[in-house]
């Protein structure tokens, strides 16, 4: 008590008629802070030792007296109630009840302490059924909370009227307050701690048993993050450092939802929810917002759980794009709820706010206790016993002596004396040797006995081991609780998706999807979905993909994703960044956006080379440049991470020079680079030292002034292929093994045949049939084939055709896509003479298909003769 409320009391006096004066002001603040700690302690706020309130430890410390354990039979709610109330909990029945309720709610608890047995209520927000109808017992993972509670392992106090005793705090076997959080409204403060896996939370316990001195981020290496009962999204990393750092931050939960299409129409399938959402007012909310036109598309919105699972389907309108419809519910719905952590418990009787680390620290502490406390008692039991076995076995041992001794004996007070003064026993040896059933003076008695006296005292032993020993006492600790790990941990159910940012922006709302941007030689880029490329057989002739000036042709092609960063690459060594929803659509004949209009080039500045990446802070990733002339250069992709919106140098070019290709690697691949001579060489890329961003790079490939290097293979393993494709249209796939390694800096060894019918080498790349062709002329005629379908020979060899071209066409560039399967239509423009196949009278199907073998060159079997209508193009 203060000194200004002690100064207040003094003032108080007792006058005639026996009424009292006090001071009304020192009197409120005794009164409310004697409640408010009443509240703190005895209600609201769980113990940091066994992470359970008051009402909680009740009601299972009276299911274990009453023995509804887990695999006994169910009894009636109301005597489990009754019986805690008139014993423990004097706050009436309905707090125990809907205490009792929670705890065997499985949307509630991630791992239930009472296995119900009725209506428990729902995730719907129905209530439970009345104590009179329901049954409830202990669950198992329950009976580890209690686990060895007989064994004097923690202090028992008096109840509410000292008629009974009831524990102060349970063994708690498992660190409850992390695996099962807590939440509870106090006076002046309040707690809400998440829960989480128990798998996760064992481990980081382990950890910090191992490494005292462990941080919290290392700690969340073990425990990533709560792991809610219902499932969800957990999004917020900074918040959730925060939480565990100091026991104060606010993550976000979003449901789980995937997008599915059916009959050209998108449905949202929500089959996860946030925890502590209410699923039929969550359902009345998205109504409400689509009768209110807050949110327009919704055509349809059904509840369509059951006992196998929860799912809400929201039907869109066939114009309504479904990613940002979901961003929006997002942003308007409890679809997406902040969790605000504020994790305060009682720390040796006081209400404390405590971080990640103090509750494994307070939980350790506890079970050091408990195990000292424990072994103590085995100990002392196994002396008393050993105390006795002593006197047996000497008794036994002089065991004619002793039976004429009591026989002799008036009585058994007699009996007992005569022991004590012939055996030196004392007077619980004495009588235990009196209480000895004849049967034990059998042969076979007498050896278990000293067996048994053996075995005691190598317990003993061991209990004397452990007590003085920290290290002991603390294997056993790791010991036990990887058990229950083992034994109760079913997974994580929520999935951590730690974004900085928690805030729906723009950006968010913009699918992540797969992408093909392309560029011309004239500089006009666009991005398209890899849908506008049907596939066709190899040896078509392609459908137009740009429609262009004679003078331009499609110059770069990649597939990426909108999402993804984008490094443009220019002739004078510098490099741009913009992401990739930000380079505009375009359908597959537009021509595009000028890439002036969206990156700011310098005069005579024009783009040779682009690339895409994911994430700049992964220190094992590196930028693998080659040269037309053969140079390479590897540079990590952190130090292009800060690029200006003028952009910044890249790398320093040598004289008569241009930057071919730049692509992302990890530092330890094999590199393939190929010439249009038609040689390639093969290298690791450890070969390239890591330079510095400015750097120029050292020779990769010896060539000849007349050549260039046109291609590089990243080889991620030896089952992949290398592809080479000629300007005449003409490739092949070779597989990798047949490139033997060399050091860098050589003239490599021949990777294609080059004639004048299929041209010098056009590029070359690193395969696998997983993946589609795409390859562009350059008058902008494009084709799409499975990679399968190409032949795969030998290095020394001629190829086959990939794409039909004219006299006048080269082949520009190629794309490597995911497989899609073939489609039977060309483009209505172009018609193959001889395999033309009406279906319903209209439809031209049916391209042409080529096949070829050879011996070292391979040669068409036949050529079918084709009309295409450029002309018309």
């Amino acid at each position: 008590m203060s000194e200004e409320i002690k100064d207040d009391f003094e003032t108080s006096k007792t006058t005639e008629g026996h009424i009292k004066e006090v001071n009304i002001s020192s009197e409120m603040r005794k009164s409310f802070l004697s409640y408010a700690m009443s509240v703190i302690v005895s209600r609201a706020l769980p113990d940091i030792r066994d992470g359970l309130k008051p009402v909680q430890r009740r009601i299972l410390y009276g299911m274990n007296e009453l023995g509804v354990y887990s695999n006994s039979s169910y009894k009636k709610s109301a005597r489990i109630v009754g019986d805690v109330m008139g014993k423990y909990h004097p706050h009436g029945d309905s707090s125990i009840y809907e205490a009792m309720v929670r705890m065997s709610q499985d949307f509630s608890y991630r791992y239930p302490l009472v296995d119900g047995h009725g209506n428990f209520g729902s995730i719907d927000g129905d209530g439970a059924a009345a104590m009179r109808y329901t049954e409830a017992r202990m669950s198992k993972i329950a009976m580890e909370m209690l686990r060895d509670i007989d064994k004097n392992t923690i202090d028992f106090i008096d109840n509410y009227d000292a008629s009974e005793k009831e524990p102060a705090v349970l063994p708690a076997r498992y660190p409850n307050l992390l695996v099962n959080g807590s939440t509870g409204i106090a006076v002046g403060m309040a707690t809400n701690i998440p829960p989480h896996d128990l798998g996760e939370v064992v481990d980081g316990l382990l950890a910090y048993i191992d490494n005292k001195d462990i941080t919290v981020d290392e700690l969340m290496e073990y425990i990533k993050g709560p792991d809610f009962p219902t499932g969800g999204q957990i999004l917020g990393l900074s918040g959730l450092r925060a939480a565990y750092r100091t026991g104060n931050g606010i993550i976000a939960i979003r449901a789980k939802a995937e997008i599915q299409t059916h009959k050209n129409k998108n449905s949202i399938v929500v089959t996860e929810i946030p925890y502590q959402v209410n699923k039929t007012k969550l359902i009345e909310r998205i109504a409400e917002l689509a009768k209110d036109k807050i949110i327009e598309g919704i055509t349809d919105l059904r509840d369509e759980s059951n006992r196998k699972g929860m799912r809400i389907v929201i039907e869109l309108r066939r114009d309504v794009n479904p990613h940002v419809m979901l961003n929006n519910l997002y942003k308007y719905t409890q679809l997406q709820v902040s969790f605000g952590m504020n994790m305060i418990a009682l720390v040796k009787g006081e209400p404390k706010t405590v971080t990640l680390k103090d509750m494994l620290e307070g939980y350790f502490e506890f079970q050091m206790e408990v195990i000292q406390r424990r072994t103590q008692y085995e100990l002392e039991k196994a002396e008393a016993r050993i105390h006795i076995i002593n006197a047996l076995v000497k008794a036994l041992n002089d065991v004619d002596r002793a039976v004429e001794l009591i026989k002799t004996s008036k009585d058994g007070e007699e009996a007992k004396q005569r022991l004590i003064e012939t055996y030196d026993f004392d007077d619980i040896q004495a009588k235990a040797i009196l209480d000895m059933r004849l049967q034990r003076l059998t042969s076979l008695e007498i050896l278990k006995i000293k067996d048994e006296a053996e075995e005691l005292r190598i317990k003993i032993e061991g209990y004397n081991e452990i007590i003085a020993s920290h290290e002991r006492k603390e294997a056993i600790i790791k010991e036990e609780i990887t058990e229950i790990r083992n034994k109760y941990d079913d997974g994580r159910k929520s999935e951590i998706n730690l974004y900085e940012d928690l805030d729906i922006d723009n950006e968010d709302l913009i699918p992540v999807e797969d992408i093909l941007i392309t560029v011309t030689n004239n500089g006009y880029i666009k991005r398209m979905s890899l849908d506008n490329y049907k596939a066709q057989n190899r040896g078509g002739v392609g459908i137009t993909g740009i429609k262009m000036h004679e003078d331009d042709y499609v110059e770069h092609m990649a597939m990426t994703q909108t999402h993804d960063y984008h490094l443009f690459f220019t002739n004078k060594g510098r490099v741009y960044k913009i992401k990739g929803y930000q380079i505009p659509v375009g359908s597959r004949q537009a021509k595009g956006l000028p890439i002036i209009n969206l990156l700011p080039f310098e005069k005579d500045e024009t783009l040779t080379s682009f690339t895409s990446v994911k994430d700049f802070d992964d220190q094992n990733q590196f930028l693998f440049f080659v040269t037309k002339k053969g140079i390479v250069k590897r540079t990590p992709v952190s130090d292009y991470k800060n690029i200006r919106t003028n952009g910044i140098i890249a790398l320093t070019l040598r004289e008569d020079d241009e930057l071919l290709s730049v692509r992302p690697t990890n530092g330890n691949k094999d590199i393939i680079l190929g010439a249009s001579n038609g040689k390639a060489i093969r290298f690791n890329e450890a070969d390239v030292r890591s330079m510095g961003r400015t750097a120029s790079g050292v020779k990769g490939m010896a060539i000849d002034e007349k050549d260039d290097i046109v291609g590089i293979a990243l080889v991620e393993n030896e089952d992949q292929e290398v592809l080479v494709v000629t300007e005449n249209g003409f490739g092949k796939r070779t597989h990798v093994s047949e490139y033997r390694s060399q050091n860098r800096g050589g003239k490599g060894v021949k990777t294609l045949n080059v004639t004048e019918k299929n041209g010098k080498l056009a590029t070359l790349r690193a395969v696998t049939d997983d993946q589609d062709l795409i390859v562009s002329s350059d008058k902008g005629i494009t084709i799409r084939t499975h990679i399968a379908q190409i032949a795969e020979t030998k290095r020394a060899t001629q190829g086959v055709r990939i794409i039909k071209l004219r006299p006048d066409h080269k082949v520009a560039t190629i794309a490597l896509v995911p497989h899609q399967d073939e489609e039977e239509i060309v483009d209505p423009q172009i018609v193959t003479q001889e395999e033309i196949e009406i279906k319903d009278e209209k439809k031209v199907v049916e391209t042409v298909t080529l096949s070829a073998t050879s011996e070292e060159n391979i040669e068409e079997e036949k050529e079918v003769t084709q009309i295409d209508i450029f002309d018309k193009e």
